[in-house]
């Protein structure tokens, strides 16, 4: 059963789709019988659980169809932004190469003010996904609208506000991309952990000659599929603990695969430095946990976000789905995630200088047998 990591940043984009633990919903006794999605709105509403979610059965639909890598948006995912001076804002998180929002400019950290007219600020982020993405009902469905459909945003950056028309467009996610930094370094730059992420990264790795250096990049990742990420750990590590989570208050554990391959083909002792930073969520900071702990890597950057939190989705005679808080994950040392986040071994105040300093370190490491 694949599952997913809560994570804060959702989009229109496949890398977004960051909330709850298990793919597969999980069904449910009877509850009652509100219908429209009416079940899953006072569940959550109920429960005061700040990363609980609520969604119709066809817009919980169109989320887990995201992660398989193909989409109809605009390319654009989103984040809350935390502020104190009042509701929390929504920015960009990331903008997907070559869509319609990248041909136009929008860039990671405007802030998004409004779609279509109808201020966003304070909206639940899985609202203003179906707004991008033009679903029915005000946004409550998931079901896109036509192909070459536009959506009008107001975007607002170093104090200038502007609107922009973008036409949405039939898109793929590449998840992982791969780029030689030198002689001695390659950088594999992970979005995000959707279906196939795993597969990628180790497909990368066995194309890296030996005694080569990795830049394991998972800056703006916002998450994914758990069985993604440890997967990924099973590139890295000889077998053993990633994580530690809580189920319905039954402790848990997850561990990476022992295959024959990580131990004896170097892939598991090549020198390896992890990149993050504030973007780096979820099922990215569980893998980054993992190596840190594990001793398996150094890591770069600035503080994750910390967003740790276990979400389990049910089912409700409505067909509507709420995705509530169960649990914690852990990393192998015991280390709490949620609200905490990860601490790079080597802090980079200055987000430039970050990839330079990564590669000076990985310059420093001996291969590890």
């Amino acid at each position: 059963m694949d599952a997913n990591f809560g994570g804060g940043t959702y989009g229109d984009t496949a890398s977004s789709r960051a909330a709850g633990l298990h793919e597969d919903v999980e069904r449910t006794r009877e509850e009652g019988s509100t219908a429209g999605g009416e079940a899953a709105e006072e569940l959550v509403s109920r429960s005061g659980d700040r990363w609980s979610s609520a969604y119709t059965a066809r817009e919980y639909e169109g989320l887990r169809r995201t992660l398989d890598g193909e989409y109809v948006g605009v390319g654009i995912s989103v984040r809350r932004e935390r502020d104190a001076q009042g509701p929390p804002s929504v920015s960009v998180a990331r903008v997907a190469p070559g869509s319609p929002a990248a041909r136009a400019g929008v860039q990671r950290g405007d802030r998004l003010r409004a779609v279509d007219g109808e201020d966003v600020t304070g909206h639940p982020v899985t609202d203003v996904v179906a707004r991008l993405r033009g679903s029915e009902a005000g946004g409550r469905s998931a079901e896109p609208s036509p192909l070459g459909s536009t959506v009008d945003l107001e975007l607002e950056r170093d104090g200038r506000r502007w609107e922009q028309t973008l036409r949405r467009a039939r898109l793929s996610t590449d998840a992982v991309t791969v780029e030689r930094m030198g002689p001695t370094v390659t950088r594999i730059k992970v979005s995000s952990f959707t279906k196939g992420a795993a597969r990628q990264i180790r497909e990368a790795v066995d194309r890296v000659p030996p005694g080569t250096g990795l830049l394991l990049d998972l800056r703006g990742n916002s998450g994914g599929l758990v069985n993604e990420a440890v997967t990924a750990a099973s590139v890295f590590l000889k077998g053993g603990l990633v994580a530690t989570y809580e189920q319905h208050g039954t402790q848990r554990a997850l561990y990476a695969d022992a295959h024959p391959g990580a131990a004896t083909d170097g892939r598991a002792g090549q020198p390896l430095v992890v990149l993050v930073d504030g973007g780096t969520m979820s099922a990215a900071e569980l893998l980054t946990g993992a190596l840190q702990d594990r001793g398996r890597a150094v890591v770069v950057g600035s503080r994750t976000f910390g967003k740790g939190s276990v979400q389990m989705p049910r089912k409700l005679p409505d067909g509507s789905v709420a995705e509530l808080t169960v649990g914690h994950y852990a990393t192998p040392s015991g280390r709490s995630l949620d609200g905490e986040g990860i601490t790079p071994d080597l802090p980079i105040d200055e987000p430039g200088n970050a990839a330079a300093r990564a590669r000076t370190v990985l310059s420093g490491l001996e291969p590890r047998s």
